[in-house]
């Protein structure tokens, strides 16, 4: 007769975070160390699942949620099960495969901690990150945006409604993100979100509210769309140097301005006139004038569509900051798309799943968490190994931790030290594959299939279907 254990034993928050590594004993343990995940919670006062008979404790819920935005199987269901598996191996009684009591549960999760874990994780792996993974011993970040949608429910809608030319019913809500990203880590510093369309909904916009933010860095890296008068200013206001690829509607005359080497001068940007979106007050405070070193490089790389690259900075010190530093950091640029790449596809959430805009971002915050958390193991993997972070594999890691994450929840610490040296070792040598300069075309091989797109409520189109039917 299968006894249970007793009494109760409830999954701490160093087990449910075991399979990240982060036991006293590998490198980087002391980010996001399961201490102070536990004084998030007490400090919001979460205290749900406390009976004797409860499932879902803070614990077993953070754990469940991580799998289930980390594996391929997104579904509530499946999240239920790993949590029945685990309570099995604990010897403890089996839980019912409804999700209601999982999703409650989620739903009690405050977005406040998600995000606190989640910025946390990134302060603390970016204060850690050794010299020789900085650019000049400076912190860059790397800023872009993206969009994302999720479920056609109409409190999705208010929120973040479809695009204006669908026609209603036949889109999906749509959400704008811009992204700080660490380029010495990978790691996400900072996020903004806004419906898509709509009075201060851009990506420029976004960006202007997260300037503040002490984990911005030292140097914001970003591609021309980003390049204007305002931005520059407000990010030197704020002690921030910029590099920016010039904006395609600004000229440039390199037979003007300081010279300081070959395509190379220092000259004054003028304040533009008061755009719509800001106030007076606020345009009184513009600088009359920015200083602004401007840069232009020829790619000479075959397949580029473009033959040269102009770049503006407030690193004008040309001595400090050579010519080919500088181009080569604009270059380090294009880490940001794989990025990207990694948290829409490698975490599958480029659909998101949550039918609110409560629960929304939630999920948003729970899948950066799982983000940083695996940034964080490449670089335990990396600092083992002596390379850089990002030549290691982050899909490999995405497996490895998929892969370890009972076996590691269920072990004691110390195993879970001698475990995780042997993983992140090999993980180690799971490396990006070095192919610099590469170039496709922007063409996809794999055809869609010929089915035609909705274009009116699906309601309707089954109404027409039933009514060709009877006829």
């Amino acid at each position: 007769m299968l006894s249970y254990a007793s009494p109760r034993r409830c999954l701490s928050f160093a087990q449910a975070l075991g399979p990240f590594h982060l036991d006293e004993g590998l490198p980087f343990a002391s980010v996001l160390p399961p201490a102070a995940v536990t004084q998030a919670f007490v400090d919001e006062g979460i205290d749900f699942g406390a009976r004797a008979n409860a499932v879902f404790t803070p614990a077993v819920t953070l754990w469940a949620f991580l799998s289930q935005v980390l594996e391929k199987d997104k579904s509530c269901r499946a999240a239920v099960t790993r949590v029945l598996s685990l309570r099995a191996a604990r010897e403890e009684r089996p839980c019912t495969e409804d999700t209601g009591a999982y999703c409650r549960a989620r739903a009690k999760l405050p977005t406040s901690v998600l995000q606190r874990l989640t910025l946390q994780a990134s302060r603390q792996l970016e204060a850690q990150a050794p010299p020789d993974w900085l650019w000049h011993g400076q912190r860059v970040t790397l800023v872009d945006g993206t969009t994302l949608t999720m479920p056609d429910t109409p409190e999705n809608q208010e929120a973040f409604p479809q695009l204006s030319s669908q026609a209603e019913g036949a889109g999906f809500p749509i959400v704008r993100m811009v992204v700080m990203l660490s380029l010495a880590t990978a790691a996400l510093l900072g996020m903004a979100l806004a419906p898509y369309e709509g009075k201060e909904t851009g990506e420029t916009a976004l960006l202007r509210k997260m300037l503040d933010d002490p984990q911005v860095g030292d140097i914001l890296l970003a591609d021309r769309y980003y390049c204007s008068y305002w931005l520059v200013a407000m990010a030197q206001a704020r002690g921030l140097h910029v590099v920016f690829r010039l904006h395609q509607l600004r000229d440039y005359d390199f037979r003007r301005g300081q010279q300081v080497g070959a395509d190379d001068h220092v000259v004054l940007w003028q304040r533009p006139q008061r755009p719509d979106w800001m106030d007076a007050a606020t345009y009184a405070t513009m600088p009359r004038t920015l200083t602004v070193r401007e840069l232009r490089m020829a790619t000479g790389t075959p397949g580029c569509r473009t033959a040269e690259v102009v770049v503006a900075t407030t690193l004008t010190d040309a001595v400090t900051y050579p010519k080919d530093d500088i181009a080569d950091l604009y270059h380090d640029r294009w880490h940001v798309e794989p990025d990207i790449r990694a948290i829409k596809q490698s975490l599958n959430m480029d659909q998101l799943r949550c039918r609110t805009p409560f629960m929304v971002e939630k999920e948003l915050w729970v899948h950066f968490l799982g983000y940083n958390l695996l940034r964080k193991a490449s670089c335990q993997a990396a600092f083992l190994r002596e390379v850089h972070p990002r030549e290691v594999s982050f899909t490999a890691t995405q497996q490895t931790i998929n892969a370890a994450r009972s076996q590691l929840t269920l072990a004691s610490p110390a195993e879970r030290v001698r475990q995780g040296r042997l993983l992140l070792t090999e993980l180690g040598k799971e490396r990006v594959g070095n192919r610099p300069d590469r170039y496709e075309p922007r063409l996809v091989k794999k055809r869609p299939k010929p089915y035609k797109h909705l274009r009116e409520p699906r309601v309707k189109a089954r109404a027409r279907l039933l009514s060709n039917r009877r006829c």
